[in-house]
């Protein structure tokens, strides 16, 4: 059996390959005139992928100015996915998308929205809260995630909502 023989421009070797993360990857494999901000782009949206939701989130962001300006990621529980010991890959995702944003995008901020009657906040947490305390719960995970956001990229701003099921939101200060 031949070994197949690439062109010096597309090998890479494996070790380095399997070494680059998210950003490192998109970085060594975009064509340089690619890896520039995208025109407009002025933040990074991490929300819960509940499909009751998703056409309130665009419209949530259309009326803030930002149709057509933002990257985003989708994890269950938005915040909650981020930041928890159940899925910790899912951080990390969340991570080297912030990276990817920034590097590509030049993203200057982050909107984190998380949901009411949220099940993945069941299935990591346990618990199924309403009112005051489903709301304690959700703004005290983004507020640690802010935090967290503002200790690794303190050039970013972070804005914080709880949507209900009818898409009215409410800021987490």
């Amino acid at each position: 059996m031949t070994a197949m023989h690439h062109p010096p421009e597309c090998r890479l070797h494996r070790r380095r390959l399997l070494g680059l993360g998210a950003a490192g990857l998109a970085a060594a494999l975009a064509p340089a005139d690619r890896v520039r901000a995208a025109a407009g782009t002025d933040a990074l949206l991490l929300n819960c992928m509940d499909f009751r939701l998703t056409a309130k989130t665009t419209n949530y962001m259309s009326a803030h100015g930002m149709a057509g300006k933002y990257d985003q990621i989708v994890l269950a529980g938005a915040s909650l996915g981020a930041r928890n010991d159940k899925f910790p890959a899912w951080g990390q995702t969340f991570w080297e998308h912030v990276q990817v944003a920034l590097d590509l995008h030049h993203i200057r901020k982050i909107v984190v929205i998380d949901h009411r009657d949220c099940g993945a906040y069941k299935v990591i947490l346990g618990k199924d809260l309403k009112g005051k305390e489903e709301f304690d719960l959700h703004a005290a995970q983004m507020r640690a995630l802010r935090a967290e956001i503002n200790k690794r990229y303190p050039q970013l701003l972070v804005e914080l909502g709880l949507m209900a099921l009818d898409g009215k939101v409410e800021i987490v200060a």
